[in-house]
């Protein structure tokens, strides 16, 4: 599938690491994508995660990016600089009645989905794809508490919801440039954050309103295919435009098992240091062929 007009695709890293092969793969698939048809590669960098974010990874990033000959096109956008927009947007679905506060710890609502997992009825939609979805617990709290507990200052984060801002969209679709129109279907997520209680945008959100303002085409992996029911309704409720998207393997050990940025020896840095030459790196990454026991997922 093709688009009228020249595709922009973007790669959007965390700074919590080094980059391996994978992520390289990965990128080169969106800047392909971009070059094929005379459009623009562009690069964010998704450093909102304070705890673990580091300068010397975003460097690494830049460095590694650079090795492999992709060259991203425009200013580098960084999450951390748009983090009043992802607070507006929280507020603006949460004055539209679309988002409530919850005041749940972690271990609340693990506890919370165990007892319902052992009701006789079992866990409601228990086939979330990321998991058992929230069980609902401060969405049935009164404004006045909410209120007073905000007031309070006791900690919370923001949560979409979920089945009032479907029915509010109604049917919606998305484009899998690979495999046609797909109809959205987010209800099985349940209640998603949208605010964390430590950040002010979730992957959900920052995602969804980061890849609006920058890309045409969404390239990634095969592991976020789900998630993109999620932020097509997002991108309705917040009247978004939709990018098409594509999806890639993932890259697996001999174990079957995703590399991960501790993966040794695989990430781009140790590559380059033992002497790699980039040009047939990427000759082989375009061609399929990775080091011996990585396959696709």
């Amino acid at each position: 599938m093709t688009s009228p007009t020249p595709p922009i695709t973007r790669f959007a890293p965390s700074p919590t690491g080094a980059l391996h092969i994978g992520h390289g793969w990965s990128a080169l698939l969106a800047h392909d994508v971009a070059r094929a048809q005379g459009g623009q590669f562009r690069l964010r960098i998704e450093d909102i995660d304070g705890a673990r974010s580091r300068p010397e990874h975003v460097a690494g990033i830049l460095h590694d990016l650079d090795w492999l000959g992709l060259v991203p096109d425009g200013p580098v956008v960084m999450q951390s600089e748009r983090l009043p927009l992802y607070r507006a947007a929280v507020e603006r679905l949460a004055g539209d009645g679309l988002a409530y506060p919850c005041f749940c710890t972690r271990a609340d609502i693990a506890r919370q989905i165990a007892a319902s997992a052992s009701a006789p009825h079992g866990p409601p939609t228990a086939d979330s794809p990321d998991g058992a979805p929230y069980p609902g617990t401060c969405a049935h709290l009164s404004p006045d508490e909410r209120a007073r507990r905000i007031a309070a200052g006791e900690a919370h984060a923001w949560r979409l919801a979920m089945a009032r801002g479907a029915a509010r969209a109604g049917p919606l679709a998305w484009t899998d440039m690979d495999r046609g129109e797909i109809i959205a279907d987010a209800l099985p997520f349940g209640d998603i954050v949208l605010a964390r209680k430590d950040a002010p945008g979730s992957y959900h959100l920052c995602a969804t309103m980061d890849d609006a303002a920058m890309a045409s085409h969404v390239v990634r992996g095969t592991d976020l295919r789900p998630a993109t029911h999620v932020h097509r309704l997002l991108q309705a409720l917040l009247g978004l435009p939709t990018p098409l998207y594509r999806f890639h393997g993932l890259l697996l050990d001999a174990d079957g098992r995703r590399l991960a940025k501790r993966s040794g020896g695989l990430s781009l840095a140790e590559l380059r240091a033992a002497g790699q030459a980039p040009e047939r790196l990427v000759a082989d990454l375009r061609a399929g062929r990775f080091p011996v026991g990585i396959h696709v997922g």
